[in-house]
């Protein structure tokens, strides 16, 4: 029905008819000449209407906008001084000879030129939402990464292995989403929050090389990165290490982004987790941000300020310094408004010291803190910040986990601000970047209980398996994520492959043999059936796709997102059901929902 789309027709086609199909995106009538700006995927292409042809004229006045059109003309150049250097169609446009409605449309409820629409009406109207040129642009550069995923990984000889989505419920890290079954009564299925033990079930059934693009579906509160129901490109590999595993998947995306964006990603920096904590606060930094922290902890015991002393000498408690090049120049009102951003973090106050003049020491220190801080431990704080005249020094005093995330987070903020791109302490690059050498376990804050850092399935650091018992928290791991300008977007690690180091592991999370029998028993079953040693990694394919089109949030690259409510306000889900859908399930709700 047509011959080419709206979006390609260029210079290559001049003089030739060609016939078309799309939305009204803009009409004109320019005294006697329409213009009708015709859109489908691919982009835009300027039609001509010419009163010459009454028949077409006449239609073509009557077009309005989202109407879906055919149209059949004669393409040509367009007239000197109209180029549109931003279309591929911007030198030529197609003169009308046929003009036919496929379908009116009503007037839209907004304007799909409109940058400003709030986020409710784009997902109330989704379908429409969808046909703005950059949500096309987003969708369609998700799907060609999809694509380049594939193809890479099937020339690394991976095989796309579909694995259950209804399946066992079991403790993953976040809420299951649960399905009753009708047929067992009481009883039910979970959606997978991941295929974490269907694939490692395939490596034990010899399949070593396995991926999909699958969904998963996690029942945990929403962020902008965070989606009820996500997809990962999901694979594992036999017989091959850590850095092998980080190899193959680096390749990937590589590729990834070379055959998408025609971006050639640097060397991927490689940070172990305790040097990400230590330099930057965060297991995800952003490297592009060009401020670290100073470790203060040791350096604040003697000193008679008690915000600082306490937590240094507390077990877990850390001091640490960001200091900010040029910072000094802030207002007190600035400095007032991070202290207020840190509060959100956990964080009571924000301590600081202008350095208006490093050469006189302590006279050239201005901060209410100076007079509790001995000269040694200003002479000190000086020289392992590196702080020059003119700088503003930060201080984070607490638990660690606090210190982390307030001064982790006020570093980012800072970085992205004007002020920290005016000063150069932010580079607009990509910045990859491994973290490696993960904790196996940390202490739950409500239970005390140690659990798992990634899952229970992943394998400690060789020689490691003794500090399991002795030492957990100096337990390391074969774990490993990847960073891309401070967000994950995978993480993976080796697993275990043998029955009397997974026990080991259940023993140290205060997992018993029945539990884990009944939680986990298809897996441990199967490990003693030849396992072999494997090990992978998931991507989230929704976080990497917004991070390539600099979209804000996943929603963006997602058809049919849900709402930080996990609603869909296209669809009104969820909805209730009725009575007899329950009574089929042998289900009694305890607190029907109030009829809208």
């Amino acid at each position: 029905m047509r011959t080419t789309y709206c979006g390609l027709v260029s210079e290559a086609l001049l003089g030739q008819t060609v016939t078309l199909m799309g939305w009204a995106h803009r009409r004109r009538d320019h005294g006697g000449v329409i213009f009708v700006d015709l859109r489908d995927r691919e982009g835009i292409v300027q039609i001509v209407c010419d009163p010459d042809r009454p028949e077409m004229f006449a239609t073509a006045e009557d077009v309005r906008g989202e109407f879906c059109l055919k149209v059949t003309g004669r393409v040509r150049a367009r007239p000197a001084g109209t180029d549109n250097p931003n279309l591929t169609s911007g030198k030529v446009e197609v003169l009308a000879h046929t003009l036919e409605v496929l379908n009116p449309s009503l007037t839209p409820p907004f304007a799909l030129d409109d940058d400003n629409l709030s986020e409710t009406t784009r997902l109330t109207h989704r379908v429409l939402d969808l046909r703005r040129p950059a949500m096309q642009k987003n969708l369609l550069l998700r799907y060609r990464v999809a694509m380049e995923v594939r193809r890479y990984l099937d020339e690394q000889g991976f095989v796309d292995i579909e694995t259950p989505m209804l399946t066992k419920s079991t403790p993953e890290g976040a809420r299951d989403y649960l399905v009753p079954s009708r047929v067992h009564d009481g009883t039910f299925f979970a959606l997978p929050q991941s295929p974490q033990l269907f694939k490692q079930l395939l490596m034990v059934a010899g399949f070593d090389r396995y991926y999909q693009i699958t969904k998963c579906f996690r029942d945990e509160d929403l962020r902008a990165d965070r989606q009820p129901e996500f997809t990962q490109i999901d694979l594992e590999t036999s017989f091959l290490d850590e850095q092998e595993i980080r190899a193959i998947t680096e390749g990937m995306v590589r590729r990834v982004f070379s055959h998408g964006l025609g971006v050639e990603l640097p060397p991927f920096a490689v940070l172990t987790h305790a040097e990400a904590m230590a330099q930057y606060g965060s297991d995800k930094p952003d490297l592009r941000v060009r401020l670290q922290f100073t470790e203060l902890t040791d350096l604040m015991r003697d000193v008679d300020f008690k915000v600082f002393s306490g937590p240094a000498t507390t077990p877990g408690g850390r001091v640490a310094a960001l200091c900010v090049p040029g910072g000094a120049e802030m207002s007190r009102g600035e400095i007032d408004g991070y202290t207020e951003f840190v509060k959100i973090y956990g964080a009571r106050g924000l301590a600081w010291i202008k350095v208006n003049d490093v050469a006189r020491g302590r006279d050239g220190l201005q901060s209410p803190i100076v007079k509790n801080l001995h000269d040694a431990a200003l002479q000190q704080l000086l020289a392992r910040t590196g702080a020059r005249s003119g700088d503003l020094i930060f201080f984070g005093a607490d638990r660690a986990k606090v210190v982390n995330d307030a001064l982790g987070a006020l570093r980012a903020k800072i970085g992205h601000s004007e002020f920290g791109r005016a000063r150069g302490l932010f580079d607009d690059r990509w910045a990859p970047l491994w973290v490696v050498d993960f904790p196996m376990f940390e202490r739950d804050d409500d239970s005390g209980r140690w659990v798992a850092v990634h899952h229970p399935f992943t394998a400690p650091k060789d020689g490691h398996e003794a500090l399991m018992d002795s030492d957990p928290a100096a337990c390391l791991a074969k774990a490993y994520d990847m960073v891309l300008n401070g967000w994950e977007i995978g993480g993976g690690s080796v697993r275990i492959h043998r029955a009397e180091v997974q026990r080991k592991v259940f023993d140290a999370l205060n997992i018993g043999a029945e539990e884990a029998q009944l939680k986990f028993g298809f897996l441990l079953d199967a490990l003693q059936y030849g396992a072999p040693p494997h090990g992978g990694l998931a991507f989230g394919l929704d976080r990497l796709v917004t991070l390539m089109t600099g979209a804000e949030s996943i929603r963006d690259v997602i058809a049919f997102p849900k709402t930080q409510r996990a609603q869909c306000l296209l669809t009104g889900a969820p909805s209730a059901v009725d009575e007899a859908q329950l009574r089929e399930l042998h289900i009694r709700l305890r607190n029907p929902p109030k009829a809208a």
